[in-house]
């Protein structure tokens, strides 16, 4: 009886016992993120693929990288070479990773992570076949992998569609251009029941028939695997050149989190002055001889304030949220709308990294207040203090403000992701 498709394990199989013999460190260029591969040491020429630096670490452990922090999948098994000491310097630290013996060809390799996992996988659980020599494997494309299986697959490979056009050579020349309709490029991971695979990849070795992957060896069993469109940058490292390559991809996918995780907010307000003898910044209450024209309180360091919250999370502006048509804010305390704004933006999975607050007025002086306008808003924002800075300046007497006509308060703040 065949499992549910939700009760199917994940189990991953990277074969890295490969000598990379088109790989030859010794004449690479240097490699951002990398040594530089001339610089390595006597015999560097040896160096397997896999283990050739790359941003900061090798190019295996960043093929590892993405099966590792895929919560679904169980165990990975490395497969290495029978005198490969340098896997067994790296193989600490992650309770995930388990280690198997290679043979002389890549589907031996594989052969060997599928028996290493017998003892603990059941014969339907999912495994995926990833190439040491990919580091640039999107987490998203493994996930989509697993949605594709779980969906009712009865295999799935990563792979992206021929996008150039094709030729086909004759003799140095070009015989014929070929019809690219249909045809995409084969990735990893690629995955396919546990079981299944195995006994597809015995009996071409019986056929002595040499696959290329995973997919090769099922399509002799008439399984029709899904294709599943991943990232074009999922390149394999071949040769020292593709380093340079590899290294530019993550690090254009580094800098994609990281813009993911870090946003920026600006915002201003303006008010102007009315009858009254004070005005509200900060939430703090200061005498002045004449009050502000407003809505709810006025308190344009607040308003500022929000509106650059409201910025850095794609949420419009205080307007919108609490506009000037609603009775429910007429004389309100600001304060209350940035409490609640401060919550929209835990909602959201975000905190301040810190705020910014310039206040631009002749008049009233707010020195002896920052402080206290300070402690105010770090209150109602949940963090310290310090993390909030508000200073004044004016304008030399231009403009409205310099004509005593009104104040006005800019904002900006950078908020980190939780």
């Amino acid at each position: 009886m065949t499992a549910p498709l939700k009760a199917r394990r994940f189990w991953a199989v990277v074969p890295a016992a490969g000598r990379g013999e088109r790989f030859d460190t010794a004449t690479g260029a240097a490699v951002p993120g990398a040594a530089a591969p001339g610089a390595a040491a006597p015999g560097a020429s040896r160096l397997p693929k896999q283990y050739a630096p790359l941003a900061g670490a090798t190019v295996l452990e960043c093929s590892l990288r993405p099966l590792l922090r895929e919560p679904r999948i169980e165990r990975v098994v490395v497969v290495v070479a029978p005198d490969d000491a340098r896997w067994r310097e790296r193989a600490q630290g992650s309770g995930k990773l388990l280690t198997a013996i290679g043979g002389a060809s890549r589907q031996e390799s594989v052969l060997a992570g599928l028996k290493a996992l017998r003892d603990q996988a059941a014969p339907e659980d999912w495994v995926l076949v990833h190439d040491a020599a990919r580091p640039c494997l999107e987490s998203a494309d493994v996930t989509a992998l697993i949605a594709a299986l779980e969906a009712g697959a009865s295999g799935a490979v990563l792979a992206a569609p021929v996008v150039d056009t094709v030729k086909r050579e004759r003799d140095g020349t070009i015989a014929e251009t070929v019809d690219r309709s249909g045809l995409w490029r084969a990735l990893t991971p690629q995955a396919f029941a546990l079981n299944a695979l195995e006994r597809a990849l015995e009996e071409a070795a019986r056929a002595n028939v040499a696959v290329t992957d995973e997919a090769q060896a099922m399509e002799r069993k008439g399984v029709r695997a899904v294709l599943v469109q991943g990232s074009p940058f999922n390149i394999k490292v071949t040769r020292a050149a593709d380093l340079a390559a590899a290294a530019r991809i993550l690090q254009s996918a580094e800098n994609r989190a990281m813009s993911g995780k870090m946003r920026i907010g600006q915002g201003i307000d303006v008010h102007m002055f009315g009858p009254g003898d004070h005005v509200v910044l900060g939430g703090v209450r200061i005498a002045h001889d004449r009050g502000v024209i407003a809505h709810s309180d006025g308190d344009v360091v607040i308003h500022a304030l929000c509106d650059a919250l409201l910025g850095a999370l794609g949420k419009g502006d205080i307007g919108r949220h609490f506009p000037d048509t609603d009775a429910r804010y007429r004389g309100a305390d600001s304060r209350l709308f940035l409490r609640t704004v401060a919550a929209m933006v835990s909602e959201a999975g975000f905190a301040l990294v810190n705020a910014d607050v310039t206040v631009l007025a002749e008049a009233p002086r707010i020195a002896a207040h920052r402080g206290t306008m300070a402690a105010n808003l770090a209150a109602d924002l949940g963090v310290a203090p310090e993390l909030i800075n508000i200073k004044a300046t004016t304008t030399e007497r231009m403009g409205f403000v310099g004509r005593g006509e009104g104040l006005a308060a800019q904002a900006a703040v950078l908020l980190e992701s939780t």
